[in-house]
């Protein structure tokens, strides 16, 4: 359930609430939630700028900067990873913005990747045949200890400044080394399309499991679990659906996965679950149309009834949902109960 502005207002118009009461507690609700992302002009400013800073010092590193050499990279970072911290330490300290100084210490993070290619090619223990610009783009077992060092910075900051969007340069490294982490450990050699696959999906789903349990740890109301969630989801599901499957069964279970995804991201109010588990069951499907059922009168028919179908279950559920949802809570372990409450 959203409160705006408008809904106070229709209840003054009601009688429901008092003018005075809406202003007074307008004023309440936006300075509880100054600091909670959304799509405010400024906190898009924030995140544009935040995202453009941090993609120039990753993403959008021209090879240029390889002219600087190993050292010269090494103390760049260094450089901007104290300048992103100071800037972290007085817009949180001195003007009390959390939101900039979390992504100001995000980018701190994002810059170590940079920081240890620096020192490796500095100390002549990086091989040649990669350059930093394509940590981003290959897959190769040699970012690794980029990695690690980035985990190792994000778990320092977040013990530091405890602002969920460190969560995501964590969030992105973990989901990176859910792809090296094969060929660190058994060689290119041995690396199959399989094995990638089946990694990412247990990745993921290890990433999903985490997420849930800083969810339902959390107690401070700040979404820490969203970025670990998003990323955790993308392995998952990526795995999942890349994977081969030559029998009817095996793609009905992919649907069957992807209906639950639906169900747990309505349950734990994550829409990224929603969203990838409709996509899942788009293509299933469309798999259904393009193949079991192709050229026939029949499918699109039936398709539409199983649609208006689920519409009307949405309506049965609208009608007695608090009935049901009050069933289902008391069932609950009591964390349980609380996190959905907090949902």
């Amino acid at each position: 359930m959203n409160l705006d502005r408008a809904s106070l207002e229709d209840a003054v118009r009601q009688g429901i609430l008092a003018r005075e009461q809406v202003e007074r507690l307008w004023a309440f609700l936006e300075e509880r939630n100054a600091d909670q992302p959304s799509f405010r002009f400024t906190h898009i400013l924030y995140y544009f700028g935040g995202l453009i800073a941090i993609g120039a010092m990753s993403l959008f590193m021209t090879l240029g900067w390889e002219q600087l050499g190993g050292w010269g990279l090494c103390f760049i970072a260094i450089a901007y990873i104290v300048l992103a911290v100071s800037l972290t330490e007085y817009l949180l300290g001195r003007k009390r913005l959390a939101i900039p100084a979390g992504i100001t210490a995000a980018l701190a993070v994002a810059i170590v990747p940079l920081a240890v290619y620096g020192l490796q090619e500095g100390l002549g223990w990086w091989a040649q045949g990669r350059v930093y610009r394509d940590y981003h783009v290959y897959i190769d077992w040699r970012w690794i200890m980029m990695e690690l060092a980035t985990l190792a910075a994000g778990a320092v900051a977040l013990w530091r400044y405890r602002l969920p969007f460190l969560l995501m340069p964590v969030a992105v490294t973990l989901w990176y080394m859910s792809m090296d982490i094969v060929p660190f450990l058994l060689g290119d050699a041995d690396y199959s399309w399989d094995l990638r696959r089946w990694v990412s999906l247990w990745w993921g789903l290890a990433m999903i499991l985490v997420a849930f349990w800083i969810h339902l740890r959390s107690r401070s109301g700040k979404d820490y679990p969203f970025w670990i969630y998003l990323f955790g989801v993308l392995a998952f599901w990526g795995g999942l659906t890349s994977m081969d499957s030559n029998s009817e069964l095996g793609k009905f279970a992919y649907f069957c996965i992807n209906l639950g995804m639906i169900g747990v991201g309505a349950l734990l109010s994550r829409r990224v679950f929603v969203v990838f588990g409709g996509i899942g069951a788009a293509i299933y499907l469309g798999h259904l149309a393009r193949t079991i059922f192709k050229d026939s009168l029949l499918f699109p028919l039936a398709l539409s009834a199983i649609g208006l179908g689920v519409i009307y279950l949405g309506i049965l559920w609208q009608r007695n949902e608090q009935r049901i949802v009050a069933r289902i809570r008391a069932l609950l372990p009591e964390p349980l109960r609380a996190m959905a409450d907090r949902s």
